[in-house]
């Protein structure tokens, strides 16, 4: 027998008013009460008629979550955060993989002015006018769109610079920075300010390749930054892919790493795919996941929120560091 409301209620210890106010992302909750009508929610695989609900509030109870590629472990784990939490408030989710097609992210926009749709994650490499997005409940991670769009980003540049600092003090003196320049506004752009303001700080001189590029064109961006500083005995990698393309080629000509070459990768998602153990900047993915549905439910029903939430890392020590 399925779940009733009423057996939500009884097992969390609230009255059934509570947690019609919890499913319907009403103020009037506190945070404590708030999580325990979750997690009785997801103890009695409570699904209340969608239908129904959809008549009454005129919401389809679907978000998109937009991102460039699906076959990429940062993206997969964040897709898997993000519908296990929207889940919980009671929606459904559209995986959309629009790196190649722009309008794929205009037809999602469209969709949410026509009410087929209720909101957006967005994790995009194009830009859109602000006017096209008024009034569309969408959120963003790290891109930020204006001012009526809010983000969830992490602590890119202060992450970025630490471990640069780490490298540097532990003994490396030929420092390079290897990274992929956002086609948008993007918080991903403090990594290489970062990079470039603690050359100065060192008073070393730079070494950084920082392309625009699409996922699977890091071979290129690999070969570019070889040929131009093969003498790097410490580099920062904005990016776990591109990280690996490098230490691949690193080994393959014969370099000992960490020995001859350091490595730090801004995102160690590999580092669960059984992949290199690298050292890095781990981001923490299912935070960020699970604020973005928070703040775009918030977004839907016409609530206010931050403008731009930034989440702490964590530096992980690997074996591609002394």
């Amino acid at each position: 027998m399925e779940a009733t409301i009423k057996d939500v209620a009884k097992y969390a210890g609230v009255g059934v008013g509570t947690v019609s106010r919890v499913i319907n992302n009403e103020k009037a909750v506190g945070e404590k009460t708030r999580q325990k009508v979750l997690e009785a929610i997801e103890a009695l695989n409570y699904s209340r008629n969608n239908m129904a609900f959809q008549f009454r509030k005129n919401e389809t109870r679907i978000i998109a979550l937009l991102v460039p590629v699906i076959n990429h472990p940062f993206f997969a784990k964040l897709a898997y955060y993000v519908e296990d939490e929207a889940t919980r408030f009671g929606y459904s989710v559209i995986l959309v993989s629009s790196q190649q097609n722009v309008d794929k992210e205009a037809a999602i926009i469209k969709k949410i002015a026509h009410r087929e749709v209720d909101g957006a994650v967005f994790v995009t490499h194009y830009m859109h006018e602000e006017e096209s997005l008024k009034g569309c409940p969408i959120v963003s991670i790290d891109r930020n769109f204006g001012e009526n769009i809010p983000y969830v980003t992490s602590d890119n540049y202060d992450a970025t610079k630490n471990a640069i600092k780490y490298m540097i003090e532990g003994g490396a003196k030929k420092v390079g920075f290897l990274g992929s320049k956002p086609l948008v506004e993007s918080e991903v752009s403090e990594r290489a300010r970062a990079y470039v303001d603690a050359m100065q700080e060192y008073g070393m001189p730079l070494r950084m390749v920082n392309e625009v590029m699409q996922h699977g064109e890091e071979a290129a961006v690999v070969s570019d930054f070889i040929k131009q500083y093969s003498d790097v005995d410490g580099v920062f990698v904005s990016g776990y892919t591109l990280s690996q393309v490098f230490y691949d080629e690193m080994t393959a000509l014969g370099k000992r790493i960490p020995d001859d070459v350091e490595i730090v990768s801004y995102d160690g998602i590999f580092r669960q795919w059984g992949a290199i153990n690298m050292t890095s900047v781990e981001q923490p993915i299912e935070e960020m996941a699970r604020q973005v549905v928070r703040l775009l439910v918030k977004k839907i029903h016409g609530e206010e929120t931050p403008a731009r939430t930034v989440l702490k890392t964590k530096f992980v020590l690997g074996a591609t560091t002394k």
